[in-house]
C-alpha cells in the first residue's frame, strides 16, 4: 500500500530514502518559526481542518473549488479540507475581536490541502506558518510582519546573501489601472468594482502575477484584451516609485537595520483580488526555487467573511514548509539530526536490572533523555549501541564496595568518569 501522490510520509531520520521527508526536520523548522513568532509577541492559534466550502467561494470565487479537497458531509453539508489559513482567521477574528486588545498579532502553524498537479516545491499539502495582524492601519504593521518574516529566515543560518523580500503595492497598481482605465473611457471615469478595485484588476493582477514565469507574447495578449500594452506595464514596474506608504514601511526597517534585505519590486503583485495595499514576497537570491514565502494588506477580508458586520483592517503573510526545506537542504543548512541521548545507561549484570530502570526513571523525570538495553544484551553491543547513537554519557549501576549500589558514569566526549552514590545520581550525571 503507498501514500498517496503529493502527499508525505515524515520519518526519523537516519532516514530510509534519499527522497524521504524528515520528521526530525519537519520539528526543527516549527520549534524556529514559534521561537521567533513569540519573540515578536505574536500569539498561537488553531481552527479546524475542515470548513464551510462557501468561506472559500466567499472570499475567491467558485472557480476555487476546483482547487480543493471538498465534499458533502454526512449533516448533508458543502465542506472541504482547508487550502489557506486567512479565511479561517478572518472568521475567527469577525466572531471575537471585541474580546482583543488591539493590535492582534497571531500566529498558526496549520496543515493545508490543495487539489493540484504536483510540482517543484508545491505539493497536495504542505505546513505553513501563518502571521498576522488584525486592528492596525498605519504601514508600521507591515514593517512588523516583514521584520518578523526576515527574522524567521534568519533563525535558520539565511543572510542578506541568500533571500530577498520583494515589496510592491497594490495601491500604486490600482492607481495605474484606474487611471489607465479613464483615459480609455473617459466617461466611466473608473467607476465600478470587481472586488478586487477598478473594472477588471482582478483578471489584470492575474496576469501581472504571473509575468516572469508566462510566455511573453501570451502576456502581452491577454494584457492587450483588457486595454493594456506589455510595454507600459513592463514601464510601470521598471520605474518603480514608492509609495509613501513603501517610504513608511522601508524607513522602518532601516531603523532595524534590516533594509539590506529588502528591494520594491512592482513585479510582485500577488495575484489574489482581496489584498488591498502593500504586499511582498520572499525569493531565494539564486532564483532557484519558487517564493519561499508571500503576503500583504487585506483591509476588507473580515467584512467580506463576516458579511458586513465588521470592519476591521488585516494584514498577514504565509511561509511553506516544503520550499523552506528544499532551500536550507540546499545551502547545507540543515543540522544533523538523530536520536542522541543524554545518556545511554549500560546493564550488564541483569541482578541490577531493577536497580537500573529506577536511575533510568529518575533521570527520565530530572529531564535528561536516557536510552538502556530492553533485553538483555551482551556489554560490548550495549557500548557500540550507545556510540552509534552519540550518546553524551554512559551510566553503569555497579556494587558498592561498602555495600549496595554505585553509579559510575563516563562522559563520552573527555573519557572522564565519576562514580557516586545513587542518592546523587541527578548531580552527577550534571556534572559528569
Amino acid at each position: 500500500m503507498e501514500r498517496l501522490p503529493g502527499f508525505r510520509d515524515f520519518y526519523p531520520e537516519p532516514l530510509p530514502g534519499a527522497d524521504s521527508w524528515s520528521a526530525d526536520a519537519r520539528q526543527y523548522i516549527f520549534e524556529r518559526w514559534r521561537a521567533v513568532a513569540r519573540r515578536y509577541g505574536f500569539r498561537e492559534y488553531d481552527g479546524p481542518p475542515v470548513e464551510p466550502l462557501e468561506l472559500y467561494t466567499t472570499k475567491s470565487g467558485e472557480e476555487i473549488v476546483g482547487q480543493l479537497y471538498n465534499f458533502e458531509d454526512k449533516g448533508g453539508r458543502s465542506v472541504a479540507l482547508r487550502p489557506e489559513m486567512t479565511p479561517t482567521v478572518a472568521r475567527m477574528i469577525a466572531a471575537c475581536e471585541r474580546s482583543y486588545k488591539k493590535p492582534v498579532k497571531w500566529f498558526a502553524i496549520p496543515q493545508l490541502f490543495r487539489f493540484e498537479r504536483q510540482q517543484k516545491g508545491r505539493l497536495k499539502e504542505h505546513f505553513q506558518l501563518n502571521a498576522d495582524i488584525f486592528g492596525e492601519s498605519d504601514p508600521a504593521a507591515e514593517a512588523e510582519l516583514i521584520a518578523l518574516l526576515i527574522d524567521t529566515l534568519r533563525a535558520f543560518g539565511l543572510g542578506a546573501e541568500d533571500f530577498v523580500i520583494r515589496l510592491s503595492s497594490r495601491d500604486a497598481w490600482e492607481e495605474f489601472h484606474t487611471r489607465r482605465r479613464a483615459e480609455q473611457a473617459p466617461g466611466d471615469g473608473g467607476l465600478g468594482q470587481d472586488g478586487a478595485g477598478a473594472p477588471g484588476a482582478g483578471e489584470f493582477y492575474q496576469v501581472i502575477d504571473k509575468l516572469d514565469r508566462a510566455d511573453r507574447q501570451e502576456s502581452a495578449r491577454k494584457l492587450e484584451a483588457l486595454g493594456f500594452s506589455l510595454g507600459e506595464v513592463t514601464e510601470f514596474i521598471e520605474r518603480a516609485r514608492p509609495t509613501p506608504g513603501l517610504e513608511s514601511i522601508l524607513g522602518s526597517l532601516e531603523a532595524r537595520g534590516l533594509r539590506e534585505f529588502v528591494r520594491v519590486d512592482y513585479q510582485v503583485v500577488r495575484g489574489l483580488a482581496y489584498y488591498t495595499g502593500a504586499v511582498f514576497e520572499a525569493f531565494d537570491r539564486k532564483g532557484e526555487f519558487r517564493a519561499i514565502a508571500g503576503g500583504g494588506r487585506y483591509d476588507n477580508l473580515v467584512e467580506l467573511v463576516s458579511a458586513g458586520k465588521v470592519r476591521l483592517p488585516a494584514l498577514g503573510f504565509g511561509m511553506g514548509d516544503v520550499v523552506l526545506a528544499e532551500l536550507l537542504k540546499a545551502r547545507g543548512l540543515l543540522p544533523v539530526f538523530g536520536a542522541h541521548p543524554d545518556v545511554y545507561c549500560l546493564i550488564e549484570d541483569e541482578r541490577l536490572r531493577a536497580e537500573s530502570l529506577k536511575a533510568v526513571q529518575a533521570l527520565r523525570e530530572a529531564g535528561f533523555s536516557v536510552e538502556y538495553p530492553l533485553t538483555r544484551t551482551n556489554a560490548d553491543k550495549q557500548f557500540k549501541r550507545a556510540m552509534e547513537m552519540r550518546a553524551g554519557r554512559t551510566l553503569r549501576i555497579e556494587r558498592a564496595v561498602e555495600g549496595g549500589v554505585a553509579a559510575r558514569v563516563k562522559n563520552l566526549t573527555s573519557r572522564k568518569e565519576t562514580v557516586g552514590g545513587i542518592e546523587g545520581l541527578v548531580e552527577l550525571v550534571k556534572g559528569a
